[in-house]
C-alpha cells in the first residue's frame, strides 16, 4: 500500500501513510464547515416559522414541563423512541371517554340499535385527523393553538375566540362535572353538590400534580384508561352482541340525514366526539418532550406522537360504540 508516502500522519503496519497531518487538518476544517452549514440552515428553520405570525413573544407552552420529558436521538431504535412518547395519546382519549360520549351513544343505541355505527366510526377519523393537525402544529411552529391563534389573528378575533371556546370548553366540561357527581351519588350516595366540590377538588389536585411530575401524570391517566377498558371488555361479554349487526352498522344509511330525530342524534354524537380542548391540549403536552428541535427531531415527534394518538384514540372508539 502506499498512499502519500513521505509526509507525517497516520501510518499502516508496512510504514505506508494513511492519512497525512495535512489532510486531518481538512476533515477538521470540512467537519466544522458541515456543523455551521447545519446550524446556519436550522437558524433559517426557525426565521421562516416566524414568517407570517402577526407577533412572537417567545414564551413557552406549559414553561413548567416544558422538554420535560427525555427522549432519544433521532437515529434511536424505534422501541425506545416509542415508549418516550408514549402516553401523550392516552391524555387525549381520555377526553373522548367522557359522560357526554356515553349518554349520546347509549341514546343511539337503546333507540336505533347498531345502525348509527357509522357515525361514531366517521366522528373519530374526523377526530384522529384534527388530532394530527393539532400535533404538528405544536411541534413545527413550537406554539401551542391558544399561542398560534394569538399569533396569527387581529387582537378583537383572538379575544372573540377566547370567549367562544371558554363556552364550548364550559359546555364539554359541565357533562364531566355532573356525570362524577351522579357518579358518586349512585356509588357512595354523595350528594350531587358534594360530587360537584369533590370532583373540581381533585382536578385542581392532578392539574398541581401534574406541574411538578408531567410522566407520572401520564401514568396515572393511562391507569385510568385502562380501568375503562377492562370494565369494557367486562360489559361486552355480558351482552354478547351480533357480530354480524354490528358488521351492518357500518354501513352509511341514508335514513340518517332524511329522519330529522336520527340527524338529531347524530349530531349529537359528532359533537361530543369532536371536542376544542383536546386539540388545544395535544398541540400544547407534544411539547413537555425534549426532542431536538431540528427538522430530523422534529419528524420523530411528528411520527411517533401520532402513532401513539391513533392507537389511544382507537381504543377509544371501540370503548364509545354503542353495543
Amino acid at each position: 500500500m502506499a498512499c502519500l508516502k513521505g509526509k507525517p500522519g497516520l501510518q499502516s503496519a508496512d510504514g505506508d501513510v494513511l492519512l497525512t497531518t495535512g489532510d486531518d487538518e481538512e476533515l477538521q476544517r470540512a467537519s466544522t464547515l458541515q456543523v455551521e452549514s447545519f446550524e446556519e440552515s436550522n437558524t433559517v428553520e426557525h426565521v421562516q416559522l416566524l414568517k407570517g405570525w402577526r407577533s412572537n413573544d417567545g414564551a413557552l407552552s406549559l414553561a413548567e414541563v416544558h422538554s420535560s420529558v427525555k427522549c432519544p436521538d433521532p437515529s434511536g431504535s424505534a422501541f425506545s423512541k416509542a415508549i418516550a412518547f408514549a402516553g401523550l395519546g392516552g391524555m387525549i382519549a381520555v377526553g373522548y371517554m367522557d359522560p357526554g360520549n356515553w349518554a349520546t351513544d347509549l341514546q343511539a343505541g337503546s333507540t336505533y340499535g347498531y345502525k348509527l355505527l357509522i357515525v361514531v366510526l366517521l366522528s373519530n377519523l374526523v377526530a384522529m385527523y384534527l388530532q394530527y393537525l393539532a400535533l404538528k402544529l405544536g411541534v413545527v411552529a413550537e406554539r401551542d393553538l391558544a399561542q398560534a391563534c394569538r399569533d396569527a389573528y387581529p387582537k378583537w378575533l383572538v379575544y372573540f375566540l377566547w370567549l367562544v371556546l371558554e363556552i364550548a370548553i364550559a359546555a364539554t366540561d359541565l357533562a364531566e362535572i355532573i356525570g362524577a357527581a351522579t357518579a358518586l351519588n349512585l356509588l357512595f350516595n354523595i350528594p350531587l353538590w358534594a360530587g360537584v366540590l369533590i370532583t373540581a377538588l381533585d382536578v385542581l389536585l392532578i392539574i398541581g400534580f401534574g406541574i411538578k411530575n408531567f410522566r407520572v401524570l401520564e401514568i396515572l391517566i393511562l391507569l385510568l384508561c385502562a380501568t375503562i377498558f377492562a370494565c369494557f371488555i367486562y360489559e361486552l361479554s355480558a351482552v354478547k352482541p351480533n357480530w354480524v349487526d354490528v358488521a351492518k352498522g357500518f354501513v352509511p344509511r341514508p335514513e340518517i340525514l332524511t329522519n330529522p330525530d336520527m340527524l338529531y342524534v347524530a349530531l349529537g354524537m359528532l359533537g361530543a366526539t369532536v371536542m376544542p380542548h383536546n386539540l388545544f391540549l395535544h398541540s400544547s403536552i407534544i411539547q413537555t418532550r425534549a426532542y431536538p428541535r431540528t427538522a430530523p427531531g422534529k419528524k420523530m415527534a411528528v411520527r411517533f406522537g401520532n402513532w401513539d394518538s391513533l392507537l389511544s384514540l382507537l381504543v377509544a372508539f371501540f370503548i364509545n360504540v354503542p353495543f
